[in-house]
């Protein structure tokens, strides 16, 4: 029985690990028993288990993070990290603990059920929560911004007719503008006082954003990103941390599949319907996708800053963004020349960026090999 592989299942807390073993095999999963979340008894629980080597070790995604995925392998254990949402489960299924949740994890590991995701590096994944940050202060800055206007509306003051809001003229009126009652003032003062402070904490990000975009690890293949039509900085930034190694998306289609742009389908027999886009894998880059999928509207052109950003770049990678101009433009509006909804066109055009996106990736890593 030494030379049996133990498969290993961890339901993790922020505490306590819940502990569950499933040998090679057919054998029922037995529970280990619960642990706390230490370095220290983590060790130990390996040196009881036996040989490093024999060990296949897993747990669920969550908010602890990849520390634990990163210990095992300093120890010479192989570990997976668990997509939750793939994870089989059984219907009608109503009673939940971290024990059961531990010996299914061990037993569905062992069984070749799960599904594991991509682990970042360590810089990969300082550089996603920088990016991921600054995505929390600009949702910050919105929510500041409605809660100002209603209270504005609320007071019955409005803008001067012409002014726009949250332009240069918008934010000059807001500063000549007084209250009667203390009450009212200082409501005001702290609404438009917390909303400047937002305002600096998303310009020191950026910043940052902008240095690694510049210097970091992976500055010349988010330089690269950065000479298709709308993913400047922030975009590319952004795509790079999400995404980590392109490396791992062997084809167009499965980058594409791993956004959530591609259709639905439900088939049977000769019978083929497609439906909506699946909306799984990673929403920030989906988001991100169709946002830079607007720009395609526009006439294909190279001018402003986006010549900028091409300067410097290698001919192939320039000659795949002019491609994809061209190309995503035209599918625009030969899609609205089908009665096509706009968002349904543009979302349609996200996806075949996703294609071009990974175009570049590939071409700069073909680059740096040769």
């Amino acid at each position: 029985m030494k030379d049996t592989i133990k498969y290993v299942g961890l339901d993790v807390h922020k505490e306590k690990i819940a502990v569950a073993i499933a040998e090679e095999g057919r054998g029922e999963p037995r529970y280990w028993g619960m642990i706390p979340n230490k370095v220290e008894d983590i060790r130990k629980l390996v040196k009881k288990l036996g040989d490093p080597a024999m060990l296949r070790v897993c747990y669920e995604a969550g908010p602890t993070g990849y520390g634990l995925y990163r210990l095992f392998l300093s120890l010479g254990i192989e570990c997976d990290v668990i997509a939750p949402s793939l994870i089989p489960k059984k219907p009608g299924e109503r009673i939940k603990t971290d024990r059961r949740d531990s010996i299914r994890l061990a037993q569905l590991y062992r069984a070749g059920e799960l599904t594991s995701i991509y682990v970042p590096t360590e810089d990969d994944e300082a550089l996603r929560d920088l990016v991921r940050a600054r995505e929390d202060a600009k949702e910050d800055e919105l929510r500041a911004k409605h809660r100002l206007t209603k209270f504005l509306l609320r007071n019955n003051i409005r803008a001067p007719q012409g002014i726009k809001n949250w332009t240069y003229k918008y934010r000059e009126w807001l500063n000549t503008l007084k209250f009667e009652r203390s009450q009212l003032k200082i409501v005001f003062q702290e609404y438009l006082h917390h909303l400047y402070e937002i305002e600096q904490r998303i310009k020191r990000l950026e910043e940052e954003i902008q240095v690694q975009a510049t210097k970091g690890v992976h500055a010349p293949m988010i330089q690269a990103l950065q000479t298709l039509r709308g993913v400047a900085v922030i975009t590319a930034t952004s795509l790079v941390a999400e995404i980590g190694s392109f490396k791992r998306f062997t084809t167009a289609k499965h980058f594409m599949s791993y956004v959530g742009l591609i259709p639905s389908e439900s088939s049977s027999g000769e019978s083929r319907r497609q439906g909506n886009i699946t909306k799984t894998g990673n929403r920030h880059v989906r988001r991100l996708l169709i946002e830079s999928a607007w720009s395609y509207r526009y006439q294909p052109a190279v001018k402003g800053e986006l010549k900028k950003r091409q300067e410097g770049q290698p001919a192939s990678v320039q000659a795949i963004s002019w491609k994809a101009q061209n190309r995503l433009h035209k599918k625009y509006f030969r899609l609205l020349s089908r009665g096509k909804a706009g968002g349904k066109a543009v979302t349609a055009v996200a996806r075949e960026l996703a294609g071009f996106i990974w175009a570049v990736t590939q071409e700069m890593e073909n680059l740096t090999e040769a």
